[in-house]
């Protein structure tokens, strides 16, 4: 299986690019967002890969990074979510907009995707909620630059500080962005990071009444 393709972009279209590997091109289909970003002909590229079949067919996926590979992944699990809709997807939201999106049922911002309509914007959003909050909680710590001396928060402590904030009655939205900012401070103990998620929602509550 390809994960990953080094080398020279030879041309691109309106859902693919081709990426010329010592003299070999490899056809990947893109979303819009990868695409945008992939630069002029002729230039070094790099994109993460994912191999499907299709009608016994290898299809290749190419994405711009790993965080958006992994959602690509995530979004085909949803029954009636193929390769096309999920790139259709990541063409315009990209994770952390996914993440608000599903986290606040906004299926007015997923039905903004070619080939998604109501009912399987609500059965996106339906299936992913916990599950996408979980994903980018894993993302936004590996991002983290840990603070000097301190020991690095888990994935699943972040997700613990996410579910305590919902237990104390804030919305799970708003405790997800609470723990991201506070994360995005220097990475701490856990007990730390609930109370640095507080004191960011006690903000925006003053602030918001202002």
């Amino acid at each position: 299986m390809i994960a990953k393709l080094t080398g020279i972009l030879d041309s691109v279209g309106e859902d693919w690019a081709i990426v010329d590997v010592h003299g070999v091109g490899y056809l990947a289909s893109c979303s819009g967002r990868t695409l945008a970003r992939l630069g002029q002909a002729g230039g070094q590229v790099s994109l993460h890969t994912e191999t499907r079949l299709k009608d016994e067919i290898p299809h290749l996926y190419g994405f711009g990074d790993r965080a958006e590979r992994d959602w690509f992944r995530l979004l085909t699990t949803v029954q009636g979510v193929g390769a096309k809709v999920a790139l259709s997807l990541l063409s315009v939201l990209d994770p952390d907009q996914l993440v608000v999106a599903l986290a606040s049922g906004d299926k007015v911002a997923l039905a903004r995707a070619d080939g998604v309509g109501p009912k399987l914007a609500a059965r996106i959003a339906a299936e992913l909620k916990d599950r996408a909050q979980t994903l980018s909680l894993k993302g936004v710590v590996q991002r983290a630059e840990p603070a000097p001396g301190r020991a690095a928060v888990a994935p699943s402590e972040a997700g613990e500080a996410v579910s305590a904030l919902v237990n104390l009655g804030y919305g799970r939205a708003e405790a997800f962005a609470a723990v991201t900012k506070a994360i995005a401070e220097g990475e701490r103990p856990l007990p730390e990071l609930i109370r640095l998620a507080l004191r960011e929602l006690s903000q925006a509550a003053r602030g918001g009444g202002a």
